[in-house]
C-alpha cells in the first residue's frame, strides 16, 4: 500500500471533458504540482454523492488559495460515468478521473472487492501529493467517512 514519502507509481487515467476522451500519464499529471486526490468506491452512490465530493466542490477555491493545483476525484468507474457525475454535482473546477479496470487503485494498493456492489472498487481516501511524492494520507475504515473530507485535507495544507 501507498505511504507518506512513497513515490505516486505512473499509471494511465482518464477523463472525459467537453466530449473528448483524455488520456492522463500521472508522471506528467503530478509532476512540478501539488495534487490533492480523493478517492470514492462508486460515483453516485450515497456518501460520495452527499458528502465526500460536495464538500471538495465547496472547498476547491479554499484548496487552490493554499497552493493547490489541482483537486482530482478518482473512482474505478468508467469516464463516462465520471463525466456525468461531475456535472450532476457542479464540479466543474475538479478533475473527474476514471480508472476503469482498477489498475491504477491495485498499483497503490488501496483497492477493495466489493463483489456484487461493483466488484473491484477503491477504498475511500484522500491524500496530498507534492511533486509527485504523497505527503498526507487519509485512508477511511469501511463503511466510514471521517479523514477522507476536504476539511481533513485544508488542514493539513
Amino acid at each position: 500500500m501507498i505511504q507518506v514519502n512513497a513515490t505516486m507509481p505512473s499509471g494511465q487515467l482518464q477523463e472525459l471533458k467537453n466530449g473528448e476522451m483524455i488520456s492522463h500519464d500521472t508522471s506528467e499529471l503530478f509532476a512540478n504540482k501539488k495534487v490533492v486526490m480523493f478517492a470514492v468506491p462508486g460515483a453516485f452512490t450515497p456518501t460520495c454523492s452527499a458528502a465526500h465530493l460536495p464538500g471538495y466542490v465547496v472547498s476547491a477555491d479554499e484548496l487552490k488559495a493554499k497552493g493547490v493545483d489541482a483537486i482530482i476525484c478518482l473512482s474505478v468507474n468508467d469516464a463516462f460515468v465520471m463525466a456525468a457525475w461531475g456535472t450532476a454535482q457542479n464540479a466543474e473546477n475538479l478533475m473527474m478521473l476514471a480508472d476503469g479496470d482498477g489498475s491504477y487503485t491495485k498499483a497503490l494498493g488501496l483497492e477493495m472487492e466489493t463483489a456484487a456492489f461493483g466488484g473491484l472498487r477503491s477504498q475511500r481516501y484522500s491524500m496530498i501529493i507534492d511533486n509527485g511524492v504523497v505527503t498526507s494520507l487519509n485512508i477511511e475504515k469501511p463503511k466510514e467517512f471521517e479523514i477522507s473530507n476536504a476539511e481533513t485535507i485544508l488542514s493539513q495544507l
